[in-house]
């Protein structure tokens, strides 16, 4: 049944979501942003031009708006032109933003440790080892129910994680005991770790919160977020010699190179390299005084 309050574009724009299966997160996305449009035209967007599109840009770009926002407000205007009214000329000219690359925060083994301890809860505490111990990401992590933990093939199963894919990651005895123990104290019935009323599950950003929280508690000098944990993640098995391929599996990367930023930051594996200086022959300085 087609709401009388939605216009034939929004219908047709959601329509075509829809038969591409696109996920509901993405979709608010894309008609928020169509929505932002339609009012800097002060009409409706299918009468756009490509200079209409070129303003939009320059006026998000003028208020500050960010490289990431940007491109998932091209993302939103690209869908439109070129699915919804098949006016590829548009697209032809609106061109993604050039995304610096910043290399990720990662903290060391100790630091997670002191975060860990610092959680405000034993919910939050098992929440946080969670996403440091599995990799997860903040909606992973609150999305999980009882269920998904099998103790006894020592896996946690993720169900439509990022991409809307399932996959498997390791159970380490160490949070199993954790996860054990939270169940004993807790006994929720049906998400992992459910929000105040228990129907609901915790949501991400209240578990973001508990991180930042943790953070300040165990003094760490960094900013940290939630998915600080799931870079450290990474980078502590990338210098355990874990297979970056299996790290790019166990993290559901799309592209190996996306898994390979991690090798920028792997300390340990980098002081481990030798340096080519080292294999020359070099006389020492003789000291001055």
């Amino acid at each position: 049944m087609i709401d009388a309050s939605v216009s034939p574009l929004r219908q047709r724009m959601i329509e075509d979501m829809t038969i591409r299966n696109l996920a509901p997160k993405t979709q608010h996305g894309y008609i928020r942003t169509i929505k932002q449009f339609a009012a800097f035209l002060g009409r409706s967007p299918d009468t756009a031009s490509f200079e209409d599109v070129r303003r939009f840009q320059l006026h998000l770009a003028a208020r500050g708006v960010g490289p990431g926002a940007l491109n998932q407000a091209v993302s939103a205007l690209r869908f439109l032109f070129r699915i919804t009214l098949g006016r590829r000329d548009i697209v032809e000219h609106t061109p993604f933003v050039h995304k610096p690359h910043k290399l990720p925060v990662v903290l060391s083994p100790e630091e997670v440790a002191r975060l860990l301890d610092a959680a405000p809860s034993l919910k939050h505490r098992a929440a946080l080892s969670v996403a440091y111990g599995a990799g997860l990401r903040a909606g992973e992590v609150v999305s999980l129910k009882v269920s998904d933990i099998d103790s006894a093939r020592m896996l946690i199963r993720v169900e439509q994680g990022k991409g809307r894919k399932d996959r498997y990651v390791m159970l380490s005895p160490h949070l199993l005991a954790l996860l054990r123990a939270w169940w004993r104290v807790a006994r929720p019935p049906g998400w992992l770790f459910p929000g105040q009323n228990r129907v609901n599950p915790l949501t991400t950003r209240q578990l973001n919160r508990a991180c930042h929280t943790a953070a300040e508690r165990a003094r760490l000098d960094i900013p940290v977020s939630l998915h600080t944990l799931r870079h450290s993640f990474a980078t502590h098995l990338l210098e355990q010699n874990i297979d970056i391929r299996v790290i790019q599996v166990l993290l559901e990367h799309a592209k190996l190179d996306t898994t390979a930023l991690y090798t920028r930051v792997a300390t340990k594996t980098i002081r481990a390299v030798m340096s080519p200086l080292e294999q020359l022959a070099l006389e020492q300085p003789e000291p001055r005084a």
